[in-house]
């Protein structure tokens, strides 16, 4: 771990910045994968699980047996579990759709908007080292709830040729039936372009490790849209006094965790708080399963000493981290301070956790300061908004010239002919 104390803020433009990766050997292992499911569809897709999963399929969709079968091979409490995720999820959810408001800009005209959903939407969810059946709630609840007519999803299989079943009960509970197995970059070339199995989709969705966000941003070229540039997990803790180091220390390794490139921050202006976090860092992950990974994040991680908190704050808003956790006493006071965040946590027991599976929040959210000028998904994710307008004979009469003034103006005669005509 990196540890600074009172840096100036002539650093803070270094310090920022995420581990860098080697963009352009990964742009050409993206193309050529493009390439090659463009024009072997299914079969380059098999022959991908098993280079890059040591995966060996017959073919790439999930059948209804296996889709079946897979809600008897996770346990009651996990269901439960799921089930009452699912719940909180689309409660929150449900809270964003929004009435249709019509509103007269003046007598006689009409304006107002209407959503429309995404008509078919690809959801990609890990399912390597850590099976992210989550993910498909976070996707999967809002896309129905906006109406998308076709939702597709696609994870990789293990080394037998198999989804992990949490990853399928939670689709089906959520009623999903197109699952494919096939992961990483392939993946999303594969809803990008269409195979014989996976049809095209409009938009795609979901996170993953640093060749599926090139390959969601190589995917762009090809008229699909996507959420975000979700990449790496990663988040700050800003700590007091009344911070409790324990809980720090868990949150900080709960997302380094995720993966060898992630990246924790912890900044606080208490040096009692700071030694003690550091230490119970050294101590917690000793005891995790995934400790090597996340002892790898660690070294590129901060742990940070300020001088106040407002001075953290500003440091976090140039950062703008995927998740912001506000360890302080008095959290409302400095939460108009906020500017740039994904998703944040206020308080000693409003763990990251709790966003990344059951408060209702959704957890895909922007990392590597994509929070300066990106949401995280919501209901609005799914669906495009469309304005419409009507004008009565009396409105264009009202407006009729203010148009052909300006229309002139900007030498569109023929702009202006559409209003004069009618108004003769």
């Amino acid at each position: 771990m990196k540890i600074y104390r009172y840096p100036e803020k002539k650093t803070w433009p270094d310090l920022v910045q995420r581990p860098v990766f080697e963009r352009e050997e990964i742009s050409g292992l993206i193309t050529e994968i493009f390439e090659a499911v463009g024009k072997g569809g299914d079969q380059a897709l098999i022959e991908f699980n098993k280079k890059f999963d040591k995966a060996v399929t017959q073919q790439i969709t999930v059948s209804e047996t296996e889709l079946a079968n897979a809600e008897n091979e996770i346990s009651e409490d996990l269901k439960k579990a799921i089930q009452q995720a699912k719940e909180n999820i689309s409660k929150f959810h449900a809270s964003q759709i929004v009435e249709t408001q019509k509103i007269e800009t003046i007598k006689g005209v009409t304006c107002w908007r209407e959503n429309r959903a995404i008509e078919k939407v690809g959801i990609y969810i890990p399912g390597g080292t850590a099976p992210l059946f989550s993910t498909v709630l976070m996707l999967a609840v809002p896309a129905n709830l906006a109406g998308c007519r076709e939702i597709i999803l696609c994870t990789p299989p293990d080394s037998s040729g198999n989804i992990n079943p949490a990853i399928l009960f939670t689709a089906k509970l959520c009623g999903i039936t197109k699952i494919f197995k096939t992961g990483g970059a392939q993946a999303v070339a594969a809803m990008a372009l269409g195979t014989e199995s996976i049809p095209k989709v409009y938009k795609i969705f979901g996170p993953g490790n640093q060749y599926v966000v090139a390959a969601k941003e190589y995917a762009q070229r090809y008229g699909v849209a996507i959420d975000m540039p979700a990449g790496p997990s990663e988040v700050l803790v800003i700590a007091d006094s009344k911070a409790v180091p324990e809980f720090c220390a868990a949150d900080l390794l709960s997302q380094a965790e995720h993966g060898s490139d992630s990246q924790v921050v912890f900044m606080t202006t208490d040096f009692k708080i700071f030694t003690e976090t550091i230490e119970a860092v050294e101590k917690q992950i000793k005891k995790l399963p995934r400790n090597e990974m996340a002892g790898q994040a660690l070294d590129h991680s901060l742990f940070i000493l300020v001088n106040s908190i407002d001075e953290a704050l500003k440091f976090s808003n140039l950062y703008a981290p995927e998740h912001l956790i506000l360890a302080l006493e008095d959290f409302d006071e400095y939460v108009p301070m906020i500017e740039n965040a994904g998703s944040v946590f206020l308080g000693n027991y409003s763990c990251e956790s709790a966003g990344d599976y059951a408060s209702g929040t959704n957890h895909t959210l922007p990392t590597n300061a994509y929070a300066k000028n990106y949401s995280g998904v919501s209901l609005d994710s799914f669906v495009k908004k469309i304005t419409f307008q009507h004008l009565s004979k009396e409105g264009l009469k009202k407006i009729g010239k203010t148009i052909e003034i300006m229309a002139e103006a900007e030498g569109l005669i023929a702009h202006k002919n559409a209003v004069s005509i009618r108004l003769k």
